[in-house]
């Protein structure tokens, strides 16, 4: 395997990233349409929003999305929201999740973040333990979601 090469995303990675996409969640592959488009300019041009990608050769393997929040409290520092955290199949088990994790990890650190929250909907071990490699805990706060 190759090295992976890391970097945010930009306009022309929409296509690949869908792609990705499906993986997570079966999520079905949209029709790329002016809505779509829509809300993909306002996503790249937030500041505070952050696509990592994850390419091996020029395939996208990995990704994950980080939001920078501001805050009032903790001395007025953000903190990050991590989301759709995806490897391709193909590509698990190599390191690849947790370099675009420490990615993210390195932009709320630079946005000076107190923590970084992330949830999953997964109930197996082995997510559990690859959120821990790569640094996280689930001891610090309970998580509750409510579904609109």
């Amino acid at each position: 395997m190759n090295a992976l090469r890391i970097r945010k995303a930009e306009q022309d990675d929409l296509r690949q990233l869908l792609e990705l996409y499906t993986y997570l969640h079966d999520n079905p592959f949209p029709a790329i349409d002016a809505p779509i488009e829509s809300i993909w300019t306002r996503i790249i041009s937030d500041t505070n929003h952050h696509i990592v990608l994850g390419f091996v050769d020029d395939v996208l393997v990995s990704s994950c999305v980080i939001v920078v929040i501001d805050n009032l409290t903790q001395k007025q520092r953000p903190y990050a929201v991590i989301e759709n955290v995806i490897t391709h199949p193909d590509y698990r088990n190599l390191g690849y999740g947790l370099r675009v994790l420490s990615a993210a990890k390195d932009i709320a650190v630079q946005n000076e973040c107190y923590k970084m929250m992330l949830l999953t909907g997964s109930k197996e071990e082995a997510t559990f333990d690859f959120y821990r490699r790569a640094g996280f805990n689930s001891n610090d706060k309970t998580a509750f979601i409510q579904w609109l």
